[in-house]
């Protein structure tokens, strides 16, 4: 696995591409005008898409008919040294469709805890945690 980073403004603008060709944006959002996002929200954003294929992938496989899939993350920092790392992240699912709420729950159970290799790689650092909403209703 590889990508690129150019700087595209006279500021802190970077555009990151995969060897695919697909890019994203990364900026420093303390700036007025920002273009992209500030790569402490990419890493949120990395750990609700690696969770997010995985609940999907298994529900599919599970023939759950999902007619719809957000996230929201929430991270909390916490101040070491000069740096602020994530102490905690909280992921919230939100499923629609005709989809079975524990297979909802264990689809997501099984990706935090097997399958997604950003929080695995975040973990020994950042309580994950996560809640999962199955047509509007919280799962338990």
């Amino acid at each position: 696995m590889k990508i690129t980073l150019n700087r595209i403004n006279g500021d802190y603008l970077f555009e990151c591409t995969n060897q695919s060709g697909n890019k994203i944006l990364l900026d420093n959002t303390s700036q007025p005008g920002a273009k992209g996002v500030s790569p402490m929200e990419s890493i949120l954003m990395a750990v609700a898409g690696c969770s997010g294929i995985d609940i999907v992938s298994i529900l599919k496989k599970q023939r759950q008919e999902i007619t719809g899939f957000s996230a929201e993350v929430e991270g909390e920092r916490v101040q070491v040294d000069e740096a602020k790392p994530f102490k905690s992240i909280l992921v919230k699912f939100f499923l629609e469709g005709n989809i079975d709420p524990k297979k909802a729950l264990k689809s997501a159970e099984l990706s935090f805890d097997k399958y997604c290799s950003v929080s695995k790689t975040l973990e020994p650092n950042v309580a994950i945690g996560y809640e999962v909403y199955v047509n509007g209703n919280l799962v338990n």
